[in-house]
């Protein structure tokens, strides 16, 4: 990573994901009318706008990077690093005027995130991370919380019936039952509050790179971890479990298949 100043990308991702969270709330609260992608989930204009800003200011200021965005798919580049983006994770709730939305950017070597921004338009909040550089929320420093007990976790998950089919349902139920309370403070708004100490676990049975691209990076540098079920670090998994670090091995054990 000598070829790369971290701070650097850093500072450009938080300027890119305002701007891209910027054209969000332009559309936020409007009775915005979605559509429908073909594997059925929702998509709007703002979606697709965020994103086109999102690549005008990767390719201008990075143009030999490579990007991978929801929207408009990969543009392969001409060295190691990809930018990862989701223009608006949790469409769901923005078509519903609920703000617990964000604008995900993340840069990205092979299977590790580098550096990763979470901007939460319709809350003002931003959380951010490089490696070797700690968690920001804000500006100020970040870090997962220092319960050591499952009985007083606070456990997030986007949504409850999506762990069925995917065959963590058992698993499921073993975590929500062994932990304090459960809430579906979901999407990227979950890792943010695991990574600021305001949640002790985040679960998802369904991801894409570009939902846990940026999260990882901001987890992991507040302290926290982020793998698939079964522990795995990984950004490619198509599923992950957040923890705060010292509950990591317990829900492991209690997410075991």
């Amino acid at each position: 990573m000598s070829d790369i100043n971290l701070q650097q990308v850093l500072d450009f991702a938080q300027e890119a994901a305002w701007q891209a969270g910027r054209i969000t709330l332009g559309y936020f609260q409007t009775g915005v009318t979605p559509e429908q992608k073909t594997d059925h989930s929702p998509v709007t204009i703002a979606d697709r706008q965020a994103e086109q800003k999102l690549r005008e200011m990767i390719t201008q200021a990075w143009p030999q990077h490579g990007i991978i965005g929801e929207e408009y798919g990969t543009q392969v580049g001409s060295t190691p690093y990809t930018w990862v983006l989701d223009p608006i994770d949790g469409t769901k709730s923005f078509m519903r005027g609920v703000p617990l939305y964000g604008v995900l950017v993340a840069l990205v070597q092979g299977d590790e995130a580098l550096a990763g921004v979470a901007h939460f338009p319709g809350l003002g909040e931003t959380v951010y991370a490089a490696r070797g550089l700690g968690c920001r929320w804000d500006g100020r420093p970040a870090a997962v919380s220092s319960v050591t007990d499952m009985s007083d976790a606070v456990l997030l998950a986007t949504e409850f019936e999506k762990h069925i089919p995917a065959g963590h349902g058992e698993a499921f139920t073993r975590l929500c039952a062994s932990t304090y309370f459960q809430r579906t403070w979901g999407d990227a708004y979950g890792y943010a509050l695991v990574a600021t100490g305001r949640a002790e676990i985040m679960l998802d049975s369904v991801m894409k790179i570009w939902d846990c691209a940026a999260v990882q990076v901001i987890v992991e540098e507040a302290g926290g971890t982020f793998t698939d079920w079964h522990g795995k670090r990984t950004i490619t998994g198509g599923e992950s479990i957040a923890t705060n670090g010292a509950l990591f091995d317990a829900v492991m054990r209690l997410a075991a298949d």
